[in-house]
């Protein structure tokens, strides 16, 4: 009896081994923090730029966080390579079907109600691109978490890691860039 009942589970089990011995094939859902989605107008940019990159949905979009949830099968968008250079990978194929205006890097290391939301009134962000260059100044600081920039709002935001950066830095590297930083 205790032969049959065991062979009885071994066949029940078999499908459930063999379907889930290599989860590498199956597709996942990961989330990413995606830079250069500084405003909900780059929402069929970013759209089309995953449209060109092959084995990769865009499934949803956090612009709240700067983060997209992709699906993918590992395996086949990333080959061999070693886990901690996935992001790297990923970066690089979203750069090149976006002409280097998205890109990808880690979700945060920091919790969010650590962070600290800056807000920078600006002047003469007129257009999308003009916006990319106030967000480009200040997202590749060290201690900016996320950022956008909105010329509809005059305002370009930050959340940043204050023990890293601070307002006066950001304010800094828009000026330089050539923004016009309004007092408050």
């Amino acid at each position: 009896m205790k032969r049959l009942l065991l062979a009885i589970l071994c066949l029940y089990l078999a499908p459930f081994a063999s379907a889930g011995g290599d989860k590498s094939d199956a597709p996942q859902r990961v989330k990413h923090q995606i830079t250069g989605l500084f405003s909900t107008d780059r929402e069929a940019d970013l759209r089309e730029a995953f449209e060109n990159i092959p084995d990769i949905k865009l499934v949803a979009i956090d612009f709240a966080n700067a983060e997209a949830t992709l699906e993918y099968v590992p395996t086949k968008v990333f080959g061999n390579v070693k886990p901690d250079e996935k992001i790297r990978k990923l970066d690089n194929l979203l750069k090149s079907a976006s002409h280097h205006t998205f890109g990808v890097k880690p979700l945060y290391t920091m919790p969010r109600e650590k962070l600290r939301r800056i807000a920078i009134p600006v002047a003469g962000l007129d257009c999308k691109a003009c916006c990319l260059a106030a967000y480009e100044a200040i997202y590749r600081l060290d201690g900016v978490e996320t950022a956008t920039a909105s010329f509809r709002e005059g305002r370009v935001t930050a959340l940043i890691d204050p023990a890293k950066t601070n307002r006066a830095t950001l304010e800094a590297a828009l000026k330089k860039r050539g923004v016009d930083v309004k007092s408050r």
